[in-house]
């Protein structure tokens, strides 16, 4: 149950003695108006208060997130009652029953939740929230308007104290955020992900990518433009036929759904296994698409290291492969390759289980370029000749999604996406060491991939439902 459904009055409350200068700093509020007239500061004070407390109390008992979330409601509206004495001892106005239930779930969601983050979070047209400073807060709709965000702390600094805060706050996905660590990546609560930056930028500089869990399939995504029947055809039988696929495009593009779009190709009853630094696809939250998901998370490890280099805690992409190999899965899906991930889903894709991942990258062929650079970065004594041979010899299919920022009849900005290339890759004997295909190539004024040259291989792909005659076809138009 939320805060803000409790009835906040209607039983009495043990009150909570927070430390006097606390006590003091937040029993400085007047009266405390509801919704978006909150004072920020009283909610930062009493955020602090309640951690402190709900810590204490917790050093004698052992409770799962419910039972946390339990006794921190109840230190929260304690804390609340408290205040609100002392405001009537020293003669300031009486808090209205909209004032505390506006400064209770306030409070709430700053302890358990993401603070002044948490309306733009629940707002269903946000798809990305970009901060640029406490003040500077721009909102991208899934219908591609951008829209100026309200602030989401009293200064940089706040905010900066409040990221902190909720990078260390799980003790599954805590994270580090100092001038150590200045840059933070976290897996929230309802699929979203969160990057921040601060110390190394004039001002902490913040985005979050919602990803809204629906079952996405080929299908829908044709529907919406994303690519042609035909394509789509292709790559479900590719997907069918495990041949090893990367998704590449622009941040934003939609990469990931075109993922679940793919693995929804997947059989139901096939056990799979995903392996990410930070969860986004969210497999084992469709069962009806996936019932047997074992979902994998990097995780960063605290601390000194040991004599093998590594932190204590540290769990790698590396160390999820391996034990995948355990799990008795027939497919191992990466997550997004930006550098030390390009072994890992080298070693997947080597298996032939049909593996999949994405990579950001500017074109099909710059996506080939790309992850040779993060092989060599990552390799040692790996050069480009012989990561472009290893690639080459693992990577099946490369998918191209277009992004474009286009402005409307009504000069409203919106955005394009659109699958452009499927290239096929095979191994090439002269430089660069690979050679590709463009299966389906660009067409002029940033229209949908169409049919280009077919290697013959692939035409065993109509026995796991491509439409070879709709290709064809489409190829002599």
């Amino acid at each position: 149950m939320e805060p803000a459904a409790l009835p906040f009055l209607a039983q009495p409350h043990v009150a909570a003695h927070p430390p006097d200068a606390a006590r003091t700093q937040a029993a400085g509020a007047a009266t405390v108006p509801a919704n978006d007239d909150i004072d920020w500061a009283v909610v930062a004070a009493l955020r602090a208060q309640a951690s402190e407390l709900l810590s204490q109390r917790m050093t004698a008992q052992t409770l799962d997130r419910t039972g946390q979330q339990e006794l921190g409601r109840s230190i929260v509206l304690d804390l609340i009652e408290s205040t609100m004495a002392e405001d009537a001892d020293v003669g300031r106005p009486t808090w209205t029953l909209a004032g505390q239930r506006a400064m209770a779930t306030a409070v709430y969601d700053s302890l358990f939740r993401l603070g002044r983050l948490q309306p733009l979070i629940d707002d269903d047209r946000a798809e990305n929230i970009v901060i640029t400073g406490f003040d500077r807060v721009m909102l991208e709709h899934t219908d591609g308007t951008k829209h100026a965000g309200p602030p989401v702390a009293d200064s940089d600094e706040e905010l900066i104290d409040f990221l902190s805060f909720l990078a260390s706050r799980s003790e599954v996905t805590a994270r580090g955020f100092s001038e150590a660590q200045p840059a933070l990546h976290l897996r929230l609560d309802g699929g979203a992900r969160l990057a921040a930056l601060a110390w190394v930028t004039p001002r902490p500089s913040v985005v979050i990518r919602r990803h809204r869990l629906k079952e996405e399939t080929l299908p829908g995504l044709v529907a919406k433009g994303l690519l042609s029947p035909v394509a789509a055809s292709f790559l479900g039988a590719a997907v069918k036929a495990r041949k090893s696929i990367v998704v590449s495009g622009a941040q934003g593009a939609g990469k990931t759904t075109l993922m679940r779009a793919l693995c929804a190709e997947i059989d139901p009853d096939e056990p799979i296994v995903t392996i990410e630094t930070e969860y986004e696809l969210h497999l084992d939250q469709l069962p009806d698409q996936h019932y047997y998901v074992h979902p994998i998370e990097a995780r960063p490890g605290s601390g000194e290291r040991g004599a093998d280099g590594r932190q204590i805690g540290e769990y790698t992409l590396h160390d999820a492969l391996y034990d995948s190999f355990r799990l008795n899965v027939s497919r191992q899906i990466i997550g997004e390759v930006r550098g030390k991930e390009i072994w890992p889903m080298i070693k997947a894709m080597e298996s032939g289980t049909g593996s999949l991942c994405t990579t950001h990258a500017t074109s099909a062929v710059a996506t080939i370029d790309k992850l040779i650079t993060c092989a060599m970065e990552e390799g040692k004594d790996v050069d480009a000749q012989v990561a472009a041979r290893k690639l080459a010899s693992t990577i099946d299919l490369i998918v191209h999604i277009d992004l474009r920022d286009l402005t409307g009849p009504d000069g409203t900005p919106t955005r394009q996406r659109r699958v452009v290339e499927i290239i096929a890759v095979s191994r090439g004997e002269m430089d660069p060491g690979y050679a590709v295909t463009y299966v389906f190539r660009a067409a002029k004024r940033g229209g949908i991939a169409i049919p280009g040259t077919l290697p013959d291989e692939y035409r065993e792909l109509e026995d796991f439902g491509f439409d070879l005659t709709g290709y064809l076809h489409g190829r002599s138009a």
